[in-house]
């Protein structure tokens, strides 16, 4: 009989490139379409056959008791796994949350993306292919930074780093499928990402499969502008949390306004966000507070 089908979601990330929207809360967590950006991942998760999912921690990792007491989502449970005193990258993640992984393939997904491409192709070409690991690609939709044998459908170098003659035509969207041997490659106990792994792989000769899908959407959330082009993107051009607080005479445009939030009696906001527990006042277009 098979395990239950495993996602390991990373949420330990310090979310740099989004402050100050992370200040106080994981970048997972930074509502989209009026909830968090990870539970639009568990749903595309759970759409694709996932029972159980395990989450890394480090930044604001309180933050995931609020939004998941019961350690739950739509019936699955739900795994943290603190990563201390330092975030171990994405290897080093995986490594760290090893024990609650399971015996069988799992999904490893970024949580700081926006997809609905569909997931069931991707398990299919690694189960028929024999991979001890399968990523997944898109030839368009952001920076190309794989190179990929559409033949042998294997990869052959990220970043430009082991084959710099090869032109990347493909992007990595950082969802990719792993047999648990895959683990015996990552260093124990250390701070390491996963493209140091692949290409350890691809020098012995043992290159990670891939899968091209164009179907369906796929954004990176590492900008404001791309936040707010995601949040547009799903119908929510403005949102205004239930137990925000919006002065007499404000006036918003394209705003999202979080959890406890004040704008200002008067204020006037264009493309602005204001996070949790922050005060907006005055008049201020593509600000964030």
């Amino acid at each position: 009989m098979e395990s239950a089908l495993t996602a390991f979601v990373l949420g330990a990330g310090l979310g740099t490139r989004l402050r100050p929207l992370t200040a106080r809360r994981p970048k997972p967590l930074i509502p989209v379409a009026g909830r968090p950006l990870i539970t639009h991942a568990f749903d595309h998760l759970i759409a694709a056959g996932v029972e159980r999912f395990v989450v890394n921690t480090h930044w604001c990792a309180e933050r995931y008791a609020e939004f998941f007491p019961d350690s739950r989502w739509r019936g699955r449970p739900i795994v943290f796994v603190h990563e201390a005193p330092g975030v171990l990258e994405t290897a080093g993640g995986i490594w760290n949350a090893r024990e609650h992984l399971g015996d069988g393939p799992f999904i490893v997904y970024n949580g700081d993306i926006l997809s609905d491409i569909p997931l069931a192709p991707a398990l299919a070409h690694h189960r028929a292919a024999g991979n001890e690991v399968t990523l997944v690609l898109r030839s368009s939709g952001g920076a190309r930074n794989v190179a990929f044998d559409p033949a042998g459908a294997r990869v052959l170098d990220l970043r430009r780093e082991l084959r710099p003659e090869l032109e990347p035509a493909h992007l990595f969207t950082g969802i990719y499928i792993v047999e648990p041997r895959f683990i015996a490659r990552i260093p124990p106990a250390q701070k390491i990402g996963v493209v140091p792994i692949f290409h350890g792989m691809i020098r012995a000769g043992e290159h990670p499969g891939g899968i091209v899908l164009d179907e369906g959407g796929w954004r990176d959330l590492g900008t404001r502008d791309e936040y707010l082009a995601a949040c547009a993107a799903l119908g929510e051009p403005q949102w205004i949390a239930p137990t925000a607080r919006i002065g007499e005479g404000a006036r918003l445009s394209g705003c999202s306004v979080w959890e406890n939030a004040e704008v200002a009696p008067g204020a006037r906001l264009s493309r602005c966000v204001v996070t949790d527990g922050a005060r907006a006042e005055g008049e201020h277009s593509g600000r964030d507070f």
